[in-house]
């Protein structure tokens, strides 16, 4: 009998069930279409053309953008009993023969290739040896010119539609909104091609931001209070500031590393694998490192600098959490972030038209950052998703801001940049409201205005909030030299008239207060309790052995820990504790090939704990017969 997508699912990769679309898209493409998927980071888009490609005749060719990228992929597949190997530039000449060969004699069910690779007509020659069984595209957004992650590489794959004519061609992605999905089909050629889309939501991610302040500070107070030891993304803007970071937060004793396209590759390899093969290590990067990353367990990602646009943004953020387990995403962002963004794009060599595509993108981060409605439903509807109710899982949620009439506020603050000749930044602009004794003030005769010391009512962080506030919502604008001056927009003069008002935040943003009292740590949810407690603790502690176990074995074999078994996994063998092989493949994410691995040593490890606490039992049964 033949095989069927849900038999693969069961015994290769341990899973009883298709998530969202994913059996959709399945069955699409087994039929020989052409689709473009949208899924979250995590939403299981690599089973949709894995799959395929076992049930379909031929090899499965994958586009991947990063060579440890498909590396990764390919040594999780092979744990899985999956044929599949790569081709790039890592290998020597004879090992490259031998994919090659293998390809050839129909010996591989998956054959993963950078762009790069593919389009060369040697490597082309090699994949119309015999017929691909199925082409996916992953991370297809990096075709888009509007997007932010271009890959210009990304632009030939276009070629695929006519040397491989008959073969279904799926391109996946986390992050596309409305206009970057038409490019993707555009550029890529799909025609016809359904377009999946699964939504983008990520329920798991808890979404702050907090008003920067302190910096390296900062951030080491958010590690230590709500993820001690697990492993997490730093992101910073440059590489300078990733190497101050990484060795402030290193000297404090965490396991924290840099990663930017500046140091040398042999330092990036050896830091890159530390955070995907050990658990707990902290990566400090700027934004070349984390796509594609498949490690499961990132429990935060820290923005220490504000975003370009919500679609890198989202793209980031959606590194943590795979698992599903909880995660959080925290942006630290203040005024120097807008002057900073403002003067890379006006540096830039970049036409009109891109630069007022890239201008959108810092305006819609900036009012993002300035919300006092739910965080979670506006990154959707940026996605064209909806979430009918408030999120109850961010920061304006978890503690709704107060608002207040700002519009006398609005009014003294964009008087005073007025008057002092829409050329201070925001922080001289604060200090004549507050009437300081600045020197620099009474140099430049700013002490005379009307507006020296009226603003009373607000401290300087007040003030600043304000300026924020006026600038995400278009009031405020920074020069266009990016030195960081103040300037009226048109739509200053209906406020500083009297003819709108305006509701503002009074408090300057802040992260809702620490949950570690309520979640003393971040566990699976299967040793949870309802109030986010340990439900047993002698099963928390068996997870935590388990773990242990799982790094042995996956040190052993050379491969991370979670090719092994899922966090999510070892916390349900804590919990059900299972006596033999049956039992144990009855849990999710165990399938046939892993079992026969790993499976013994795992039952070995319950056992022996089933063994001591009978022998435990029998002791204190013996003791308490003497009284």
């Amino acid at each position: 009998m033949p095989r069927t997508p849900l038999d693969i699912l069961r015994t290769v990769y341990g899973y009883d069930a298709f998530r969202g679309r994913q059996a959709e898209v399945i069955d699409h493409l087994r039929a020989g279409g052409d689709a473009l998927l949208l899924a979250p980071t995590g939403g299981g888009k690599s089973l949709c053309y894995q799959i395929p490609a076992l049930l379909r005749e031929g090899p499965g060719v994958v586009v991947s953008p990063l060579i440890a990228l498909m590396q990764d992929q390919v040594a999780a597949l092979q744990q899985l009993g999956v044929r599949a190997a790569f081709l790039n530039s890592t290998l020597e000449p004879h090992e490259q023969a031998a994919v090659a060969a293998a390809y050839r004699a129909g010996d591989l069910d998956l054959l993963y290739l950078a762009p790069e690779r593919l389009v060369r007509e040697d490597t082309l020659d090699l994949l119309a040896a015999t017929t691909p069984s199925i082409m996916a595209i992953d991370e297809a957004h990096c075709v888009s010119q509007w997007g932010h992650d271009f890959r210009p590489e990304y632009l030939q794959l276009d070629i695929l539609a006519d040397r491989f004519s008959g073969v279904p061609r799926l391109a996946c992605t986390a992050t596309a909104d409305e206009r970057t999905r038409v490019e993707i089909v555009e550029k890529l050629r799909l025609g016809d091609g359904n377009v999946f889309v699964t939504g983008f939501d990520r329920p798991n991610i808890r979404y702050l931001v907090a008003e920067r302040s302190g910096g390296t500070s900062q951030a080491l107070r958010f590690i230590r209070n709500e993820h001690p030891g697990q492993a997490g993304i730093v992101y910073c803007l440059s590489r300078k500031k990733v190497e101050r970071v990484a060795a402030a937060l290193s000297e404090a004793g965490l396991d924290a590393l840099p990663y930017h396209a500046g140091l040398d590759k042999a330092v990036r390899t050896v830091n890159q694998k530390r955070f995907l093969h050990e658990d707990g290590v902290v990566i400090v990067a700027t934004i070349a490192f984390g796509m594609g990353i498949d490690k499961p367990d990132v429990r935060f990602v820290l923005h220490l600098d504000m975003p370009a646009g919500l679609e890198a943004y989202y793209q980031e953020t959606g590194r943590a959490g795979r698992d599903g387990l909880p995660a959080t995403a925290l942006l630290t962002y203040g005024l120097q972030d807008v002057v900073l963004r403002r003067r890379m794009l006006e540096d830039s060599d970049a036409d009109d038209l891109h630069l007022r595509a890239e201008r959108r993108r810092l305006e819609s981060m900036l009012g993002y950052c300035e919300l006092v409605t739910c965080r979670r439903q506006t990154l959707l509807r940026h996605f064209g998703d909806h979430l009918p109710e408030p999120c109850g899982n961010c920061d304006v949620c978890l503690s709704p801001p107060e608002t207040f009439d700002a519009t006398e506020a609005a009014q003294k603050l964009l008087s005073c940049v007025a008057r002092t000749g829409q050329r201070f930044g925001a922080a001289y602009v604060v200090e004549v409201l507050v009437g300081s004794d600045n020197e620099r003030i009474f140099r430049f005769g700013h002490d005379r205005l009307s507006t020296y010391g009226i603003g009373t009512e607000l401290d300087r962080k007040g003030w600043r909030a304000v300026a924020r506030q006026l600038m995400a919502r278009g009031i405020l604008t920074t020069d266009a030299e990016g030195i960081g001056s103040l300037k009226l927009t048109p739509a200053a003069q209906p406020v500083l008239r009297g003819e709108t008002t305006l509701e503002l935040r009074r408090d300057p943003m802040k992260a809702p207060k620490s949950t570690r009292k309520r979640r003393k740590q971040v566990l699976p949810e299967v040793l949870l309790d309802d109030n986010g407690g340990l439900a047993d603790p002698e099963a928390a502690a068996r997870f935590e052995r388990l773990r242990e176990l799982r790094l042995k074995l996956a040190t052993e074999a050379g491969v991370p820990p979670y090719v092994v078994f899922h966090d999510k996994t070892l916390a349900a063998m804590a919990a059900l504790r299972p006596r033999d092989e049956e039992a144990l493949l009855q849990i999710s994410g165990v399938g046939e090939s892993k079992l026969e691995r790993w499976g013994a040593a795992f039952l070995a490890a319950l056992r022996d704990e089933h063994d001591l606490t009978g022998h435990e039992e029998a002791r204190d049964d013996g003791g308490a017969g003497l009284f």
